[in-house]
């Protein structure tokens, strides 16, 4: 801090009385007052005292004691806590180095290339397995859907032998009515013949025309059985051809629906396997784009940090040679007494101006 020439208080911080009066000696003239405590050290000593107050900082009785000592020390500290600074900084500047030629390096990209491509090409094997399934479940719908009509043709078939049974059994009826037709005609005959031939045998007759009516009457009986047995035989026959049908149409549907299934299914595994194939494009382009912008970015990051190191290295070199030069100066002080020991003694108690 610079001293004032005209000094109109004292120079003490916190004191507003005037300066001593002149002794009329040559020299300067006093700027502190009468007080003895109030001197150029006590006023060096309050105001480093004032100053650390206000920075929040303690002060010690050495640095009190002995500033030019102490700050020597400080100044030393400093300059080996630069020195390591600069060796922690000389460190991450190695590591960016290493860092930039990783990524700069092409076997790096190469090797990050290929395990990306390597990981497409599995994901794409795996879509084209998709698809192979999805053929091959369409070819599953296929065999499904030759079973579907090799069973239409075999209930056809079926329809048509229970069509063939329906007709046989009508052909029986037939022939049954007309051998009932034939065996009533001879009866009659033979009873009208026994009749006109024998009136003495007319009980015998009456009972042979009995028996001949019990047996017209099984035979309209056994007619009737027939035509029953046909009705049968013409629903199951109608039956057997409705469910044949019903079974056809189901058949027919379900081997449709399993290829619109196969078809949708080998339809989105194509989708899906272009979708990744984007995808696994637009992440190799991305991942490409954000290697080169760590790159420009790790080159920046070491243009400044060698910028930095070269700044701390001035700033260690511009403290190295102020210390040697105050040290310099204070060694080839004129009037410096000799230094005996690290320790200075105390100032007097009054050493004003």
């Amino acid at each position: 801090m610079a001293e004032q020439a005209d000094v109109t208080t004292c120079r003490y911080p916190g004191c507003e009385n005037p300066p001593a009066r002149a002794s009329g000696q040559p020299g300067r003239p006093p700027e502190y007052c009468d007080d003895d405590g109030h001197n150029r050290v006590s006023a060096w000593r309050e105001r480093r005292r004032l100053d650390a107050e206000r920075q929040g900082t303690v002060t010690t009785d050495a640095d009190a004691a002995q500033p030019v000592t102490m700050a020597r020390v400080t100044v030393a500290e400093q300059v080996r806590a630069l020195a390591a600074e600069n060796a922690r900084m000389a460190g991450i500047a190695e590591r960016i180095r290493q860092a930039l030629a990783t990524v700069g390096d092409p076997a790096a990209a190469e090797a990050e290339l290929e395990a990306t491509r390597a990981a497409a090409e599995q994901r794409a094997a795996a879509a084209e397995a998709r698809a192979a399934a999805a053929e091959q479940r369409a070819g599953q719908a296929g065999r499904l859907r030759a079973q579907a009509d090799q069973a239409a043709e075999e209930m056809s078939e079926q329809l048509a032998a229970a069509q063939a049974r329906a007709v046989q059994a009508r052909d029986a009826l037939a022939g049954a009515a007309s051998q009932h037709a034939a065996e009533t005609e001879r009866a009659r005959a033979d009873a009208e013949a026994r009749i006109a031939a024998a009136e003495a045998g007319r009980d015998a007759a009456r009972a042979d025309a009995g028996r001949e009516r019990e047996a017209a009457r099984q035979a309209g009986q056994e007619a009737t059985r027939a035509r029953s047995a046909e009705a049968a035989a013409t629903a199951e026959a109608e039956r057997a051809r409705a469910d044949a049908a019903r079974e056809r149409d189901e058949l027919r549907a379900a081997a449709e629906r399993a290829r619109a299934d196969s078809a949708r299914a080998l339809e989105q595994a194509r989708a899906d396997a272009a979708r990744e194939r984007d995808e696994l494009r637009a992440a190799l382009e991305s991942r490409a784009g954000a290697i080169e912008e760590a790159r420009t970015d790790l080159r920046a990051r070491a243009d400044r940090a060698e910028a930095e190191l070269d700044t701390l290295r001035r700033e260690r070199d511009r403290l190295r040679a102020a210390l040697e030069t105050r040290a310099g100066a204070e060694e080839h002080a004129p009037g410096k007494a000799p230094r005996r020991t690290r320790r200075s003694a105390a100032p007097p108690a009054d050493s004003r101006a």
